[in-house]
């Protein structure tokens, strides 16, 4: 999308990019799993941010004689992305480019090529998500794949229950009626999958939760309280919660994620589509 018409209440800076980073560490295996690449794959990954899932695409499809581009609009998001992949000795494994999602920057031959077209916490973030998954469809090939992986926030749960921490969660999601996004974008994923003009095949859940005790118990609770901390100002500045709230809550579930069989359940929505073959009918 342009910087005009869709808004990231979080922001691009190097806390923000922490946040991902160790997020991606979270939930790229099993989102890599559920997408079950067999090799050779030509692959769009859009609104790509750091890279890190189109690198673990990559190492996948490329081998095998694949080839990964990844469409990001934000200038800070590529340099991070670019200096991780030098880092991981893949600087060459994904082709990045800078763009705009509903115009992205593809060849003409590139266009009804693809074999995957894949976004992921994207589209709870523009004002027009189905303008988007109509690009993703145009860009797969007849019968290529679209997979859609986002949000819906209402799906988190915690035991015991953490009453202040509830309260400003249901604060953040203010934040995304504010600017015109869908917080539960996530329940609507097959549906933007039909009226692009996709065949939707797969309605799923990618699992992101945890509990006390196991490894990536404080992987969860960091990024959690990244999201509440990144977004506090915004909040604050909509009326639907002060700075001092959030910093409640934070300290509120800071001291239930000590308790032994504290646990939450959240999950990525998770929805693939086919472009029709020519001789297949519309659905």
């Amino acid at each position: 999308m342009t910087a005009a018409s869709s808004h990231y209440v979080h922001g691009s800076d190097e806390s923000e990019q922490r946040r991902l980073s160790a997020l991606n560490t979270f939930i790229n295996e099993p989102s890599l799993r559920e997408l079950g690449l067999r090799g050779g794959e030509r692959i769009l990954d859009v609104g790509c941010g750091l890279g890190q899932f189109s690198r673990a695409m990559a190492r996948v499809a490329v081998p095998l004689g694949g080839h990964v581009v990844g469409i990001e609009r934000d200038a800070r998001q590529i340099a991070e992305a670019q200096r991780q992949g030098l880092l991981a000795h893949e600087s060459r494994l994904v082709d990045i480019r800078q763009g705009d999602v509903l115009n992205p920057p593809l060849t003409p031959s590139e266009w009804s090529s693809f074999d995957l077209v894949h976004t992921r916490f994207l589209l709870e973030h523009v004002p027009d998500p189905l303008a988007v998954v109509k690009v993703m469809v145009r860009a797969a090939k007849p019968g290529g794949r679209i997979v859609l992986a986002d949000d819906d926030h209402d799906l988190l749960r915690f035991w015991p229950d953490v009453p202040r921490l509830n309260e400003i969660w249901r604060a953040y999601l203010k934040t995304y009626s504010h600017f015109g996004n869908d917080a539960f974008i996530g329940r609507r994923l097959v549906s933007l999958l039909h009226e692009a003009g996709a065949i939707p095949v797969r309605n799923t859940i990618v699992f992101f939760g945890s509990c006390a005790g196991n490894h990536t118990w404080q992987i969860a609770i960091d990024n959690l309280v990244g999201v509440l901390e990144g977004a506090a100002e915004t909040m604050q500045r909509i009326g639907a919660a002060t700075i001092e709230e959030v910093s409640l809550a934070v300290e509120e579930f800071r001291c239930w994620s000590r308790l032994p069989n504290a646990a939450f359940w959240y999950g990525i929505c998770w929805a693939e589509g086919h472009r029709p073959l020519p001789d297949t009918p519309d659905q």
